[in-house]
């Protein structure tokens, strides 16, 4: 066994470059020898003093494309993050590899805080998180004028704006730090956001004079089911026992009720489920939470009030027992599943009473007209995605301006679901929409296919057109899911500055040109949950039975460091490093420093634990 004072001599050698550079730093610190996708031409962005809006996809190291320029810059790198758990995970995590970074919120006894302005004034910071409000206060802002700042980083920037999927309005006031910081790289980053929420983040911001950065949404690890709902809760059970019996994972439901009444389900079912909402006990919720983020084989059962920063990279499973009020907030949810990019599975299921609850929340809601016609055009873009009988990662690809191939990752992918010749009801559709002008709603378009001679149709004479009641052959549901199928295919669009009036798209006259054939989905509620096949995530992760027990006996040993630092096993290493360990089984501190996710930091603190392992095995 190799001792402690070989380690000890094995870092005096070690040589660090004197220059801050982002490569030095990933390597050194984070344990990484290359940059992934575009963050290599980020960084170097914003590390010139350029502003920058950020949008990729969650587990594709977003957090990097801040930390490092910070680190190469002169000062501390403000990072504004909506919630205190977020700050205090990131803390940790960044505490173990060696950086220094604090945060001050409301949630602080006032000594700490004392004590982080102190160390914010003597320049002892790399990163300092603020909630929004926090940032805006004048005090702070009189604190910030009196230290150097390298950067500011606004985190799930989405929630500056009223299209986003999660708009808060303390994040409004955040175009002051153009104003009154004027020459400090100011970075936004979020995981969704559609072509408005885009542009309105830019315009809010004042960002319009940086750089935009737009990496690809695929997740190809995570596989896609959507199911129509029968037995919800056995559909569900049925799930997790045959896909992940011993992972991690979260459920969604849609109101608090249903959390407590699933998840008191699942114990009765000898899983190990916890409730969170926000009308639990706060001691609760964190006690909830806590137990999910640092214990394995833990299933949270939770509303949307749950999840926002939650950075647990194993989290094996992501299921809706109903629909999300968007695509946007559908792939947010279904992006915290696979972070450390193994196989994992988004599963839903939903029914129209769904949509109905939905609509009516709308409706309810003290929001503007404008911004309700925008949920609702959200809403049936979502239950396009439900409904198509195509690959959903095109579907979810296309809706973010992307592309792909059918991916074999996905439940309409692995079996083609029964579906029937919509040729001619498209058609039939697409002009009924020409010959109506493109400005009135699918409800009034139905209508109009169906023959309704209600008041306003005959007053706009389209009671006279050749599509008034050719299309009797299907039903108002068939037709309102017919219209849904379109726009998720992008054939028609849904114009929510003309009051939801929709229009014919290129791809739309294109298709009546061509007279190209389609194909849509059946509307039944006859299909089975089964087995999905790409799921590979209860299996052994390493075919390799030596290599498979030496990972089990690393994640013991990982297990044991997190307890006696309190922090949640992943923070130590992720599955992938443990993996990468068991599979090449290095034999010194100079072949660790190999592996991806082992920096120096982390190689001191925790390498011998792990050689001893290696070599014991």
């Amino acid at each position: 066994m190799i001792k402690l004072c070989l380690m000890r001599n094995f870092y005096s050698y070690l040589v660090h470059k004197s220059a801050k550079s982002p490569l030095s730093i990933l390597k050194h610190t984070y344990g990484y020898d290359q940059f992934r996708g575009q963050q290599a031409e980020i960084i170097d962005y914003i590390v010139g003093g350029g502003d920058a809006f950020v949008l990729m996809p969650t587990g594709s190291g977003k957090s990097l494309c801040y930390q490092i320029p910070a680190m190469c810059r002169e000062g501390v790198g403000v990072v504004v993050s909506p919630l205190i758990a977020l700050m205090q995970d990131q803390i940790t995590a960044l505490e173990q590899l060696g950086i220094a970074a604090g945060a001050i919120n409301s949630g602080m006894p006032p000594a700490e805080v004392f004590h982080v302005k102190q160390k914010l004034e003597k320049n002892q910071l790399d990163l300092l998180y603020v909630a929004p409000e926090r940032l805006v206060m004048p005090e702070f802002l009189d604190l910030l004028d009196e230290v150097k700042i390298a950067l500011f980083a606004i985190d799930e920037a989405h929630c500056v704006s009223p299209w986003g999927h999660d708009f808060r309005p303390d994040y409004t006031a955040l175009t002051l730090l153009a104003e009154r910081f004027g020459g400090i790289p100011r970075v936004a980053l979020t995981a969704t956001a559609d072509q408005a929420t885009r542009k309105d983040i830019v315009e809010r911001l004042k960002l319009d004079k940086g750089k935009t950065f737009i990496g690809g949404f695929d997740r190809p690890n995570i596989h896609y089911s959507i199911l129509e709902r029968n037995n919800p809760k056995k559909q569900v059970h049925d799930f997790i026992t045959t896909n992940h019996p011993k992972d991690s994972g979260i459920i969604y439901c849609i109101s608090r009720k249903k959390v407590e009444d699933m998840a008191e389900w699942l114990q009765k079912k000898n899983i190990h489920a916890l409730p969170y909402h926000a009308g639990l006990p706060a001691e609760v919720r964190s006690k909830n939470q806590d137990r999910f983020l640092r214990e394995d084989k833990v299933i949270i059962v939770a509303t949307i009030a749950f999840g926002m920063g939650i950075d647990k990279p194993d989290v094996r499973f992501v299921a809706h027992m109903n629909i999300p009020k968007s695509i946007e907030a559908y792939y947010q949810e279904t992006g915290r599943a696979g972070r450390d990019g193994l196989p994992s599975n988004a599963y839903m299921i939903y029914g129209m009473d769904d949509a109905v609850m939905q609509r009516n929340w709308i409706e309810d809601s003290e929001a503007p007209e404008i911004q309700k016609r925008i949920e609702h055009q959200k809403l049936n873009a979502l239950l396009g995605l439900c409904e198509a009988a195509i690959c959903r990662r095109q579907i979810l690809l296309e809706y973010f301006d992307d592309s792909g191939e059918p991916c074999g990752n996905c439940d309409t992918c692995d079996t083609k679901p029964e579906t029937f010749d919509g040729t001619t009801p498209a058609q039939m559709a697409l002009s009924a929409v020409y010959r109506t002008g493109q400005r009135f709603g699918m409800v009034y378009v139905v209508d109009v296919l169906l023959g309704v001679a209600e008041k306003r149709i005959i007053q706009f004479g389209h009671d006279q057109q050749s599509t008034f009641g050719i299309g009797k052959e299907w039903s108002k549901p068939e037709w309102q899911n017919i219209f849904r199928q379109l726009v998720s295919r992008n054939l028609l669009m849904v114009d929510v500055n003309e009051y939801n009036g929709i229009k014919i798209t290129k791809k739309g006259f294109a298709f009546l040109k061509r007279k190209e054939s389609i194909e849509f989905r059946k509307l039944s509620l006859k299909r089975k949950a089964t087995r999905n096949k790409a799921s590979r995530t209860s299996k052994p992760v390493l075919d390799n039975v030596t290599e498979q027990n030496l990972f089990e006996k690393l994640k013991e040993a990982r297990q044991v460091m997190a307890k006696k630092r309190r922090v949640p096993a992943y923070v130590i290493f992720h599955d992938k490093t443990l993996i990468e360990l068991a599979e090449i089984r290095p034999q010194s501190f100079e072949e660790m420093l190999e592996i991806n996710g082992i920096g120096e930091a982390k190689l001191k603190k925790f390498g011998q634990t792990l050689l001893d392992v290696i070599l014991a095995a």
